[in-house]
């Protein structure tokens, strides 16, 4: 998109626009690598996001599509920097669940930039032995 950024003076003294694109600075955004566990009773997403507090961590789930989202910001310091190489970074990653899952019992914890999201299944899916009668 280009926007009128800059003006500069002309040769009369007069105004000309300068037309140069603008320069917006989008926010580095990555894809944590997950693993992903099943059991009998759940799934378990494991995801790496190293540098994301709780308060930079959102985990939501609509309808069936789980979305986590993170917000690592770059460490500042006192005194004058000499050189900076990190920056702050975004995590994004989302899936679309089974059907079968227990929404309601849904949890996450973060401990040492690994988070951990349980998803129960439903009691209907979970497989269950059957008593088998016998009979005379």
């Amino acid at each position: 998109m280009a926007t009128d950024t800059s003006m500069s003076a002309g040769l009369n003294g007069g105004v000309a626009k300068a037309r140069k694109p603008e320069k917006m600075q989008a926010a580095r955004a990555a894809t944590p690598p997950v693993d992903i566990y099943e059991n009998a009773e759940e799934l378990l997403i494991v995801t790496d996001i190293p540098g994301v507090t709780q308060e930079g961590l959102t985990v939501n789930l609509e309808k069936r599509e789980l979305l986590i989202e993170g917000r690592r910001a770059r460490a500042e310091a006192e005194g004058a920097p000499l050189a900076i190489e990190s920056e702050g970074l975004d995590y994004r990653r989302s899936f679309i669940l089974p059907q079968g899952i227990d929404a309601e019992k849904i949890s996450a914890e973060l401990r040492q930039g690994v988070l951990r999201v349980r998803v129960p299944k439903a009691a209907a899916v979970k497989p269950r032995q059957i008593q088998v009668k016998v009979s005379s």
